[in-house]
């Protein structure tokens, strides 16, 4: 088998380069500071819409380097009525199943359109964009609403105690904490090397040993320093819980599923896909679909975040969820991207946006770095495609 080239190599993980790069850059201009418990903290819980809305662009963007720009609006639409819904004595699970069935009414009725009509996806979408940001402010009134449900707040990441409590006693250090990440390492090494055994058994092309190795023991490293940094100020997140579950929930359904498989398929050559029997049209449904309803929980987690549901909340979100995809290593083409990507460019978006924060940095000046940061992302792939043709 042929050992990966240094090229190979950077061209593979060149966004896994370019977040390290960025990050000692940070530590060196703020002293350390990006790397301390609290900031890394927040970077989690600022960016928790980053990473759900990002996962449900993927499944878009796979599709063809199609997006939706509702995303942002629809986020407000279902935290807005959930928020009206709790706000007037309405139970809190009512109110969370009600923002999730919204949520992925909104995105099968777009993606109807886009699948079974044939409308253009930025068309559909961008009318979806208006639609719900006038029907957050009907259902808003044009004013905020609090939210005071304790339970609500804490599951979701905005409350007092939205933390997981270390069972050990700790008071200054989060031992539970510390011993989840140890575990979770764990599994990463037994289900990496289960997964390699059984490929290699079935007579599939399987990585070099050592290559597998040490990435393994990068990736384990890197978990445990997170928990053991989170130790240190209170300890695990509930939100990080819900951006674990999406994460690994659409990293298998890409991976391990027939629609996955289409997705892929329907990206790289929709004409070959039809021809082959499938119906294009599923995954274009399956996508937008996915994308309402993971807007439905990015919209959760942004009000109980908030403790309170405004007509501007969304405003944005989906230019940073379609500029983490691409960043991520999505292809503008389609058929090509993965959750991982997703992971590293939601995380150099953090990052980024720690960084100039803590630094002093006008929100102006970050939005033109971040620009920058896209478009040299999406040059590298145009340029990569090129040498492909």
């Amino acid at each position: 088998m042929k050992s990966m080239t240094l090229s190979g190599f950077v061209k593979k993980y060149t966004m896994v380069i370019a977040l390290i790069l960025v990050l000692i850059l940070f530590v060196i201009t703020t002293q350390g500071k990006i790397l301390y418990a609290q900031n890394i903290n927040n970077l989690i819980s600022q960016n928790a819409y980053v990473f759900v809305l990002a996962t449900g662009m993927l499944l878009c963007i796979l599709t063809g380097g199609n997006i939706d720009l509702a995303c942002g609006s629809v986020v407000c639409f279902t935290g807005a009525i959930g928020a009206v819904i709790m706000n007037r004595g309405g139970n809190m699970f009512v109110a969370v199943l009600v923002m999730l069935l919204i949520g992925a009414l909104v995105g099968a009725w777009q993606g109807f359109w886009v699948a079974f009509i044939k409308v253009p996806p930025f068309i559909t979408t961008l009318a979806g964009m208006y639609a719900f940001r006038g029907l957050s402010n009907v259902v808003l009134e044009g004013y905020a609403i609090g939210i005071s449900d304790t339970l609500f707040l804490n599951v979701f990441g905005g409350g007092a105690d939205c933390y997981i409590g270390d069972l050990f006693g700790g008071t200054d250090f989060n031992v539970l904490c510390v011993i989840v990440g140890v575990l979770i390492a764990a599994a990463i090494i037994l289900v990496t090397f289960i997964s390699r055994a059984r490929a290699k058994k079935n007579g599939y092309t399987v990585a070099p040993f050592a290559g597998v190795l040490i990435k393994t023991i990068v990736i384990c490293a890197v978990v445990v320093w997170l928990f053991y940094k989170l130790a240190q100020y209170k300890g695990i997140p509930t939100v990080l819980i819900w951006i674990s579950i999406v994460l690994l929930a659409y990293s298998y359904i890409t991976k391990n599923t027939r629609m996955g498989r289409y997705l892929y398929a329907v990206g790289s050559n929709e004409k070959a896909t039809t021809l082959s029997g499938i119906d294009s049209r599923m995954p274009y449904f399956f996508a937008y679909t996915n994308m309402g309803f993971l807007s439905g929980l990015a919209g959760i987690l942004t009000v109980a975040r908030a403790t309170q549901a405004q007509p501007t909340f969304g405003q944005g979100y989906e230019m940073d969820a379609i500029a983490a995809c691409f960043i991520g290593g999505a292809s503008a083409y389609g058929g090509e991207g993965n959750v991982f990507g997703v992971i590293i460019g939601a995380v150099l978006m953090g990052v980024i946006n720690q960084g100039m924060s803590i630094m002093g940095i006008e929100a102006n000046y970050q939005k033109v770095v971040k620009g920058l940061v896209l478009l040299i992302s999406i040059i590298f792939d145009v340029l990569s495609n090129r040498k492909k043709s």
